[in-house]
């Protein structure tokens, strides 16, 4: 796949040009101009520095879509060995948006689940552009009780723009699959490890996002809906998505602040597919300091956390609203009957 640049990373890819011809004329012409090449390159790693320290909800939205961001497979690839990968949910047939199986992460065997998108037309279609059917949950869930059978930890890697809404989902049950999923997850006695990669949209992803920990990586984002959906139910217009991103808080920090995630995986500067050897070198040392912490609980301690963590999520504040410069409305008088007439004195009300 050709190099790919998202519109913010203009000024970086404009210094990366002008240092290829620097580089390029100090070569045809035989000039050392070693110290501006050292300056150039210092700039560009300024540049990107400032500009990934300032980005706006809806361009790490963008940062998580990009098409080189390394995906479950590349994952399996860079920090495990052993992979032995298990198809289909014994039910209906084999959902490729989600792939599982065995694996090592350095010396510990896991349940490794993950959603998986393609990079081209023909994979992405093998994938459903990571957009699972309901067999996909339910291979997801005949995975996660093997290895409870076998006392396996769970790691989950989820990047999805949420479950397919297609009428093929409806007529195999897509809502009874994910709900059956939340259900067990919370009965499995194994340490189970989430982490959003990518992508974590709506029920797509808490379908198989129930664990003992969360974990976010720091341009991915995690949202009930997707900006675009967001703004067109909204503003009946998806131009409206960067709006709709900010107040939806689906950035990791947002996840923190509001309990929704347990920690940020930091990434390399200029987001995880600008080194995915390096993210996944970080991901791996952080996925197992979690499993380490998680495994150190009993079984009934582990349930009764996970369980504690996800009754926590969401929060309201009972009583009276305040009433500084707030004017009561006095109620109207109900309708009444004026001989065969039903007079209404309310105010109209708008449609």
């Amino acid at each position: 796949m050709p190099p790919y640049t998202l519109p913010f990373e203009k000024p970086v890819l404009e210094l990366e040009t002008k240092l290829r011809d620097l580089a390029q004329f100090s070569e045809n012409q035989k000039i050392d101009v070693s110290s501006e090449i050292e300056r150039m390159k210092r700039r560009i790693v300024e540049t990107r520095k400032k500009i990934y320290s300032e980005l706006t909800p809806w361009q790490k939205v963008q940062v998580a879509r990009h098409p080189l961001r390394p995906y479950t497979l590349d994952y399996v690839q860079l920090m495990t060995r052993d992979w032995m990968e298990i198809h289909g949910d014994r039910n209906y047939r084999d959902d490729r948006a989600i792939i599982g199986g065995f694996a090592t992460i350095d010396d510990e065997r896991v349940m490794l689940i993950g959603t998986q998108k393609g990079r081209d037309t023909k994979s992405n279609l093998e994938c459903n552009f990571g957009c699972a059917y309901p067999e996909g949950y339910r291979k997801a869930l005949r995975l996660m009780k093997l290895a409870s059978k076998f006392r396996l930890p769970i790691v989950v890697l989820i990047d999805t723009p949420g479950a397919y809404p297609g009428i093929e989902s409806e007529e195999r049950h897509i809502a009874e699959a994910i709900a059956v999923n939340l259900r067990e997850m919370f009965t499995l006695p194994v340490p189970i490890i989430v982490t959003i990669i990518g992508e974590g949209g709506s029920g797509g992803a808490l379908g198989i996002g129930v664990g003992d920990r969360v974990l976010v990586l720091e341009h991915a984002y995690y949202s009930v809906i997707s900006p675009e959906g967001c703004a067109a139910i909204l503003w009946k217009d998806r131009k409206f998505a960067d709006r709709a991103a900010e107040a939806l808080k689906l950035t990791s920090t947002d996840l923190i602040a509001y309990g929704f995630a347990d920690e940020v995986v930091p990434e390399p500067l200029g987001g995880a597919h600008s080194d995915p050897k390096g993210m996944a070198e970080t991901l791996k040392t952080v996925l197992l300091r979690n499993l380490k912490e998680v495994k150190m609980l009993s079984d009934d301690q582990r349930l009764a956390a996970r369980y504690d963590k996800f009754r926590a999520m969401g929060r309201y504040a009972e009583g009276a609203p305040p009433s500084k410069g707030v004017h009561p409305i006095e109620p109207a008088p109900p309708p009444v009957m004026a001989g065969d007439t039903l007079v209404d004195h309310r105010p109209p009300t708008d449609a």
